[in-house]
């Protein structure tokens, strides 16, 4: 996700041409993940070191050799790198495979969720408050298109949980005093307990800089398309710079309530572009 035009023409090129996005600037590693849909490949971000280079260290130890995109979700994104996939049968639930250890996470403001994106996956807020990402499970964004008035919509709202996230705090903090007044029947101490946190939350909220998209952002989301709801929530590091045709055939693939592919679309070999 990126800077005006650099936002706008890396999402347009995610396709089946490769462009080069080098020039004037340090060079980047691209690794190539050949599947049974055809190629596709990634450059990695520099700006996005740990992540970078944990990609490219599984992509030499063969870590991805063999495994499914085993979520595939129409509009939205295809996720891969569940190391259990690799001998999974075919009525399995996978998703919660790993390499042992997560990454801290890398936010980039300049890299969103547009189009065309490598991200990384990750458990939720309830057991990852740092937002620590995955070691090894990734996903490329496919998404849709959004209206500047969708958008708008979606910044009131990441607001609004932003303040309610707050609140949870706070309320956390006074949760004897909860349980107490509950034990109590003291529903007049309760609602007056609320009323006070919610102010509290409010005005800490108000001092916070709002959330807000950047031009950049509203450009891409407008024309090429993307997720994002996701942005500030999980790392991207990196691109799909040839093959999106490929991640586009995946897309959409008839899949099972799980959202796993029917007929299974494995990664035969990843490897790195030297």
């Amino acid at each position: 996700m990126i800077a005006a035009s650099f936002a706008f023409i890396t999402a347009c090129g995610a396709g089946s041409k490769k462009e080069n996005h080098n020039m004037g600037k340090e060079k980047r590693t691209q690794v190539k993940l050949e599947t049974t849909m055809g190629n596709i490949t990634v450059e990695l971000y520099n700006e996005t070191p740990k992540h970078r280079d944990n990609f490219i260290k599984l992509a030499k130890e063969g870590v991805y050799d063999s495994t499914l995109f085993h979520r595939v979700i129409k509009q939205f994104m295809v996720q891969a790198g569940d190391p259990t996939s690799k001998t999974a049968s075919d009525t399995a639930m996978l998703g919660n495979g790993d390499v042992g250890y997560t990454i801290p996470a890398e936010f980039v403001p300049k890299f969103f969720h547009h189009k065309g994106v490598l991200a990384a996956a990750r458990e939720g807020d309830n057991v990852n408050p740092q937002k620590a990402s995955s070691g090894c499970q990734f996903y490329i964004v496919t998404g849709r298109k959004f209206t500047e008035p969708q958008l708008l919509g979606m910044e009131n709202k990441i607001n609004e949980q932003r303040e309610e996230a707050i609140f949870d705090s706070l309320a956390q903090k006074h949760m004897k005093e909860i349980y107490k007044m509950r034990k109590a029947g003291d529903t007049e101490g309760l609602y007056a307990l609320q009323d006070t946190l919610e102010a509290q939350a409010q005005a800490m909220a108000d001092k916070e800089e709002k959330f807000h998209f950047t031009p950049e952002q509203i450009q891409a989301y407008t024309t090429v398309g993307g997720a994002p709801h996701l942005d500030g929530s999980y790392t991207v590091f990196g691109e799909v710079v040839e093959g999106m045709e490929t991640v586009e055939k995946i897309e959409i693939a008839k899949t099972n309530r799980a959202d796993r592919p029917l007929d299974n679309i494995r990664i035969l070999k990843a490897t790195v572009v030297e």
